[in-house]
């Protein structure tokens, strides 16, 4: 059985420096003189705002200490070395809940909720829903390996069930995800699901739909207007899509020299994807939660294997199941109504291509849930994790 070693994360002082160096000799250039808010993209005066406070307000070492708070590993999983959180809960190794990140996010987008799924007792709930929690950095992402060539959510879900059960021991599982880890979490219970008799994935929970049914064709009035919404938000947010998908080197070699350039695209998804006050990204996220994970992509390099992720989902095949299949594992779903670039489907069109058990429609809440409601996210898991079990 392969080994967890135990990590700190710890960058050295030159590769802090590096990055400051570069944000504080970005050369500004003249943005568009009818320029409002976020109207062309990402906001000069935000960035400008962002710039600012990362020379002289963002403590990295700070963050740091923070991000070491919890207990992190890493893993040789079926030859990749992985990054993962792994926090035994007050559930004391029972009751094991995956927790899957996707773009441009990171294991940090579950932090506000860790505390009060792992110890409940201690933030107001009940020791009887308490979770072993696991917190992998996706392949590419963070600080688990850069694979050689892009590699897939379909494949990841098989290093997840691996790390789950070969590495940490856990015979059966409960698996969370949002954005890709919505699509990883869809394949660990296509293809990992304690529903064929053996161990592996019980239940699954998604605030985002991984798998699209065969025929993808609307049967109910609901499901056209579902369709034209999807197709209005992908015009108005999906171009990143596509560069990211069929381009991701072009986009690369523009990001990788640059943390501010960095910094700005994952900025402008935060801002467009988050249910947010009256469009105001600081209504939601401090500045240091923002700062910590666009952090995360720049310390390691990981930009560029982060976008690879796109194309290798094609690589694979995409999101439409064979006529006939379906995710069988038990499914909930949480439909956050802030959800600005994927729009939940109907109800009846989700049936079609997963085992829904569980169905939440959230009062407020967009893309990142676990990081813009954690006491929403928590409830929500809890409620489905009484019913998993």
């Amino acid at each position: 059985m392969p080994k967890a070693k135990p990590f700190r994360i710890d960058i050295p002082d030159a590769k802090i420096a590096a990055i400051q160096d570069r944000v504080k000799n970005y050369k500004w250039f003249p943005a568009p003189a009818n320029e409002h808010g976020f109207s062309y993209g990402m906001s000069t005066q935000v960035m400008k705002e962002m710039q600012r406070y990362w020379l002289a307000g963002y403590d990295w070492r700070e963050a740091e200490t923070d991000l070491n708070r919890y207990p992190s590993y890493k893993a040789d999983v079926d030859g990749m070395d992985i990054h993962f959180i792994h926090v035994v809960g007050e559930a004391g190794g029972s009751r094991p809940l995956l927790l899957t990140h996707g773009w441009p996010g990171s294991f940090y987008e579950f932090w506000g909720a860790i505390g009060p799924l792992a110890f409940p007792s201690k933030h107001g709930g009940k020791e009887e829903d308490a979770f072993d929690l696991v917190i992998p950095s996706l392949p590419g992402y963070g600080f688990s390996e850069k694979p050689k060539s892009p590699m897939g959510q379909r494949a990841t879900a098989g290093l997840w069930n691996t790390l789950m059960q070969d590495v940490l021991g856990y015979e059966t599982y409960l698996a969370q995800g949002g954005d890709w880890g919505a699509l990883v979490t869809s394949w660990i219970g296509h293809d990992h699901g304690t529903h064929d008799g053996k161990g592996g994935c019980k239940a699954i929970h998604l605030n985002m739909m991984g798998f699209r049914p065969t025929p993808a064709t609307p049967q109910t009035q609901e499901e056209i207007d579902w369709i034209g919404k999807s197709q209005t938000a992908m015009q108005v947010e999906g171009a990143y899509f596509m560069e990211q998908a069929t381009k991701p080197q072009t986009l690369a070699m523009a990001l990788m020299d640059s943390p501010m350039g960095t910094a700005a695209w994952i900025l402008e998804k935060f801002h467009g994807w988050s249910d947010l006050k009256d469009g105001d990204l600081f209504s939601v996220y401090s500045k240091d939660q923002l700062m910590t994970n666009i952090m995360i992509y720049l310390v390691n390099d990981a930009i560029a294997t982060s976008i690879w992720y796109y194309n290798a989902l094609f690589q694979e095949g995409g999101v439409t199941l064979p006529e006939g299949q379906r995710c069988e594992t038990p499914t909930g779903f949480a439909n956050f109504p802030g959800e600005a670039v994927y729009p939940a489907p109907p109800r009846s069109w989700c049936e079609r291509v997963y085992n829904i058990t569980h169905w939440t429609d959230m009062e407020s809440g967009g893309h990142f849930a676990a990081m813009e409601k954690p006491g929403m996210f928590v409830d929500e898991v809890r409620a489905w994790g009484r019913k998993s079990d």
